[in-house]
């Protein structure tokens, strides 16, 4: 369902494009974003660092189109949302020697460090190989054709790159866990 929540706002973006153009979905885009903050506001829930950065560069980025009325803006949006993700994992890791994956992660999963690390670096690569693929499908294809990848095409390298990091992993985990899999599966 989490998961679900947090694409809400990418949904409304894209129905809203359909209907109206890019300007109606970028309004959209913030209103349904500020609505999710207000969501946590009211459970009185911390707000998770994630959806912050996301709406604050939805903010930005997302008033520049309106105003400017140049969907140059939003389409930076994407990769800028990337490269926070990159950085904050390089950086984390290399000047604050804090590997954030690992502290997602390390409650579901038990891994050698090295393979953390390896994970960390991977998911790093990845967010800048998307914020890099993202500017060149928004600069060299139509904005419809750039508006499928960024809800389709980055939706779905995403949940490929999660699949292969999960088997990439699968056999760095420590023996007693596939065991008691296994009883689990068996019984």
């Amino acid at each position: 369902m989490q998961i679900f929540f947090e694409y809400i706002p990418l949904i409304v973006f894209l129905i809203t494009y359909k209907l109206a153009d890019v300007y109606w979905a970028t309004a959209s885009l913030i209103v349904t974003s500020a609505l999710q903050m207000l969501y946590y506001l009211v459970r009185k829930e911390k707000i998770p660092t994630q959806h912050l950065v996301v709406f604050f560069v939805v903010l930005i980025f997302g008033g520049l189109t309106i105003f400017f009325k140049n969907d140059a803006f939003i389409k930076w949006k994407v990769t800028i949302i990337n490269g926070f993700f990159a950085a904050g994992l390089l950086v984390s890791y290399y000047g604050f020697k804090k590997n954030l994956i690992k502290k997602f992660l390390s409650d579901a999963m038990t891994l050698p460090e090295h393979i953390w690390a390896r994970l960390n670096l991977a998911w790093a690569g990845f967010f800048l190989f998307c914020g890099g693929l993202n500017l060149y499908v928004a600069y060299n294809f139509a904005l419809e054709t750039w508006v499928n990848f960024k809800v389709f095409g980055l939706t779905a390298l995403t949940f490929i790159f999660a699949i292969s990091s999960i088997l990439f992993v699968y056999k760095y985990l420590p023996q007693e866990e596939d065991e008691q899999a296994s009883k689990t599966k068996a019984e």
